[in-house]
């Protein structure tokens, strides 16, 4: 039975973000993650996390500046210093949290980069911020992002995504398989998921079209999670949607789906 994390930047958006860890709890929900948790201290998120026994599966480093739409740094010419504190900083927080999964967002490519010179930063950045998380132990995973809701995201199919796992090595990188973006950039989620089995180390759910919760779109769920489980998948399951009304009262596609 797949295991689920609340997502806390989406999820619980009915009370303040420190008081979601809790609100998670009391829904019954073992794990958390969300997106960035640099604007509190680390040690005021380890305490929400202790006072109410919840594990922190997975964040994501530093995107470089989200208000002026950037979603990354690792493909991003002239960015290498601020990428590298950026990883110093995430595996701080990391280590302070206990976290072992931190998520590397790849960046939307500037307009006149070419191709080639975004992959070589990319993979020089990865192989570099993988060899120190390992030495901390923590693993980095890459997600693609359909480019409906992310136009120009650098890593954008799950062939591409496992490519550079392999290439990197599955000892420092793995793959972060997100239903919602899969399903809506090519589809045959289950397939997919099936082949990149080996690379994948964390998963993300979400409904399509409106990435709301599951059973809300055109995804069967019922058979996606049976599939998770036969491929053997052990790792949590991010629950990445924005809750159609109440985040409490849309929890019931837990038990439609028997989880």
């Amino acid at each position: 039975m797949p295991r689920l994390a609340a997502n806390l930047s989406m999820m619980f958006n009915e009370v303040p973000f420190l008081d979601r860890f809790a609100a998670a709890r009391q829904a019954g929900f073992e794990a958390v993650e969300f997106l960035f948790p640099y604007e509190f201290p680390a040690k005021e998120l380890r305490q929400r996390l202790d006072d109410n026994g919840l594990t922190q599966a997975l964040f994501n480093l530093p995107p470089g500046d989200w208000a002026k739409g950037e979603r990354g740094l690792a493909s991003l010419p002239g960015r290498v210093e601020e990428f590298r504190r950026s990883v110093q900083q995430a595996l701080d927080y990391a280590a302070a949290l206990d976290c072992k999964l931190l998520h590397c967002m790849a960046g939307i490519v500037p307009e006149g980069v070419a191709p080639v010179t975004a992959a070589s930063l990319y993979a020089a950045n990865l192989a570099w911020a993988g060899e120190l998380a390992k030495s901390a132990g923590v693993k980095l995973v890459i997600e693609p992002i359909n480019h409906r809701d992310m136009p120009g995201y650098f890593l954008h199919t799950e062939a591409q995504g496992a490519a550079v796992v392999e290439a990197i090595g599955r000892d420092r990188l793995a793959l972060q398989f997100d239903v919602y973006h899969c399903q809506i950039t090519e589809g045959d989620v289950t397939k997919r998921m099936e082949a990149f089995m080996p690379v994948i180390g964390h998963i993300q759910i979400a409904d399509v079209p409106a990435r709301n919760e599951p059973g809300t779109g055109e995804i069967g769920w019922e058979f996606v999670f049976r599939r998770m489980d036969e491929l053997g998948y052990r790792g949590w399951v991010g629950c990445e949607y924005r809750p159609a009304g109440d985040t409490v009262q849309g929890l019931a596609w837990r038990k439609r789906f028997g989880l």
